[in-house]
């Protein structure tokens, strides 16, 4: 059987990964990208995400570096395939795969 490994991922301490009142204008939900804060100055994050080195080093950056070993795919928003930004211009596209992923 096939397993799925989930890494580099974030949740609080109640078991979620975004904040409360999610929606298209707030996709993270309510205070959803501070749950976050603590990896973006990383090493590994500034590394993997904007191709420098810099970064802060400690528990945080060790944390992250495991976090990030071994990654086989990415699954991730629209942005990871193009730089498409602001609003979707047609809420009813589903994805280029059609009606059935």
């Amino acid at each position: 059987m096939t397993r799925v490994r989930v890494e580099s991922f974030t949740i609080s301490l109640d078991g979620y990964g975004a904040g409360p009142d999610q929606s298209l204008s707030n996709p993270l939900g309510v205070g959803g990208t501070e749950l976050h804060q603590w990896a973006f100055p990383t090493r590994t994050f500034q590394r993997a995400l904007f191709g420098n080195e810099n970064g802060t080093t400690g528990i945080d950056e060790d944390f992250a570096s495991r976090g990030f070993r071994n990654i086989g795919a990415w699954i991730l928003g629209r942005n990871m395939f193009g730089p498409v930004r602001g609003p979707w211009p047609d809420l009813n596209w589903k994805g280029w795969w059609g009606d059935s992923p």
